[in-house]
């Protein structure tokens, strides 16, 4: 009886331990999840691959990002979601239970919802964010550290195509070099056009020809309730990007699911050149030689984003897989109960979220959200795929009541077609605010599992 009593005191204090580093990890990213407040000091470092013994980390070198408590700001609505961080599932004897209720998940939830009282957009263009950005890219060399920590917030618009070439490392951060290079490397990509794209039949392999038609397939299905990318001229400056990069990169070749991720940078770069919505929007609006630094721009900043992600789209996805099955296994430790209920109905995480790390959300969500969420995802820079698991995970746990109360079929049905159609900026900024929350949880209990390891050998 008292050993067991032991038991109970020993988890008991290992639950406060946890609700305490989960407290100091909310206190340290509130000024990042609170709109109004100037993001912390983000400095990006590497780190060792955490949670291994769960497969949910890469192998491959990622980064942390760690705040300054000088710069965290404050608020009342983020300390409700210490009480409801994780469904825990493992009793201390053995026995699978839910230590978590769902009321006080639901308070994460409630208070993430809490904090985002004003819009994304307010955050990404307010003046002192806006005086930082231009601080930093007025320098003769962009401390990219420091623009990836103010970019993972959002970036203003009408900065967001020099910040994003930048975050790419597609334009040299020392600005004396950067006119010199992006004009080589748009004078590259135009003779690859020359050399490949505008060239007879004739003269193409049976398996080229074979993508050529496919590309010319996928482009009108691309953001097809969009009516710029419809344009003729839209499509076929698509069709040249995506043939000149699948020539270019004969491991992976053309893969549906490209297609989409080229539409972001087309809409950024083209923002130099248009105004208004993008319903207005018309390429014969823009010189040809003009046109034709925007798909340059749109070929290199894609082949950056892909280098990242090189077996994704090589044969079978094997690294799209990888992290299908990591995020089955981090949603078993946020919410045990809507994992076990997937299970219990036979549902696969492939059914569904295959299709999210293909297109990266972009067939999930409203277009007009997109660039928002790739600022974030620019910013994660190799670490990237790693943090994708937990965006997704947070996407996926917004409609954990739902989903707890539908049967295979229905869950099926509503993973394909999410009722996202009215989101704004605070929708997806609840998102990323509990990928972060989680991200840095796990990191912490992994780092400090480490050190209690090393302490006792």
């Amino acid at each position: 009886m008292s050993n067991n009593n032991g038991h109970g005191d020993e988890d008991q204090r290992n639950e406060e331990i946890l609700d305490s580093g989960f407290n100091q990890t909310l206190k340290n990213v509130q000024g990042l999840l609170k709109g109004r407040s100037i993001p912390g000091k983000v400095l990006l470092t590497r780190r060792p691959d955490p949670l291994d013994d769960s497969g949910l980390q890469e192998q491959s070198p990622s980064y942390q990002r760690s705040f300054s408590q000088n710069d965290a700001g404050t608020s009342d609505a983020m300390d409700k979601t210490v009480e409801g961080g994780v469904r825990n599932t493992n009793n201390s004897d053995g026995n699978t239970t839910v230590n978590k209720s769902r009321s006080s998940f639901s308070k994460t939830e409630n208070a993430a919802n809490e904090v985002q009282n004003s819009p994304m957009g307010t955050r990404a263009t307010d003046s002192a964010r806006v005086t930082k950005f231009s601080r930093e890219l007025s320098g003769q060399t962009v401390m990219l550290e420091r623009l990836h920590e103010l970019s993972w917030s959002g970036v203003p618009p009408y900065m967001r195509p020099n910040v994003w070439r930048l975050l790419l490392g597609y334009a040299p951060s020392n600005s004396d070099r950067r006119e010199g290079a992006l004009r080589r490397k748009r004078v590259e990509y135009l003779d690859c056009v020359a050399q490949f794209y505008d060239i007879p039949d004739t003269e193409r392999s049976a398996d080229e020809i074979s993508m050529l038609r496919q590309i010319a397939v996928d482009c009108p299905r691309t953001v097809p309730d969009v009516a710029f990318f419809q344009q003729a001229q839209v499509q076929k400056s698509l069709a040249r990007i995506l043939y000149s990069w699948a020539i270019r990169h004969p491991a992976s070749g053309y893969v549906q699911g490209i297609n989409d991720l080229v539409t972001p940078f087309l809409v950024v770069f083209l923002s130099e050149y248009l105004e208004g919505s993008i319903d207005s929007w018309s390429l014969s609006a823009i010189p040809s030689e003009k046109m034709s630094d925007i798909e340059a721009d749109c070929y290199w900043c894609l082949s950056k984003l892909l280098d990242g992600m090189q077996d994704h789209y090589t044969f079978a996805q094997p690294g799209i897989q990888r992290l299908v099955f990591k995020l089955k296994e981090l949603v078993r430790r946020i919410d045990e109960p809507v994992s076990r209920h997937m299970e219990d109905q036979g549902l696969e995480y492939l059914q569904f979220a295959f299709r999210w790390f293909n297109c990266l959300l972009i067939r999930e969500i409203p277009f007009h959200l997109v660039t928002r969420l790739w600022d974030t995802y620019l910013a994660e820079g190799d670490a990237l795929p790693d943090f994708l698991v937990y965006i997704f995970a947070s996407f996926l746990l917004t409609w954990s009541d739902e989903l707890l109360k539908l049967d295979f079929q229905e869950m099926v049905m509503l993973l394909q077609h999410l009722p996202t159609q009215n989101w704004t900026y605070q929708e997806l900024e609840t998102v990323l605010s509990r990928a972060y929350v989680w991200h840095s949880m796990f990191n912490s209990q992994y780092l400090e599992t480490r050190k209690l390891a090393a302490s006792s050998t």
